[in-house]
């Protein structure tokens, strides 16, 4: 069994940047994908961003491209969303996950909240 257990969440303003990080831990951490998603009160859960985890080939949300920076670092099982030029529309709790195929997320973190004052 893999776990996912987030951190780096918190209050900002408009405009300024916060970095979580998601790091795994249990079995042989060897996932097809990783990624971000998000859920903001009343709306359905979206993804942000996702991370081949072999490859590297990124994907954005339209809503976050040119703002969120997804990487990761391999050697420590850990990944990395770099929020910049936050906004309040970007409040929302963030949860990490790990894919073990290009089409199944198969782990997920408990969740991180982000909250953008205007």
């Amino acid at each position: 069994q893999v776990q996912l257990v987030e951190s780096g969440g918190g209050l900002v303003q408009a405009g300024g940047s916060l970095r979580l990080s998601c790091t795994a831990s249990g079995r042989t951490f060897s996932p097809y994908r990783v990624g971000w998603f998000r859920q903001a009160p009343g709306k359905e859960r979206e993804i942000v961003a996702r991370i081949g985890w072999s490859g590297g080939v990124t994907t954005y949300a339209d809503s976050v491209k040119g703002r969120f920076t997804i990487s990761k670092d391999n050697a420590k099982n850990t990944m990395y969303p770099q929020m910049n030029s936050l906004k309040p529309d970007d409040t929302a709790v963030y949860y990490c996950a790990s894919g073990l195929t290009r089409t199944t997320w198969d782990y997920w973190g408990q969740g991180t909240q982000v909250t953008v004052s205007s």
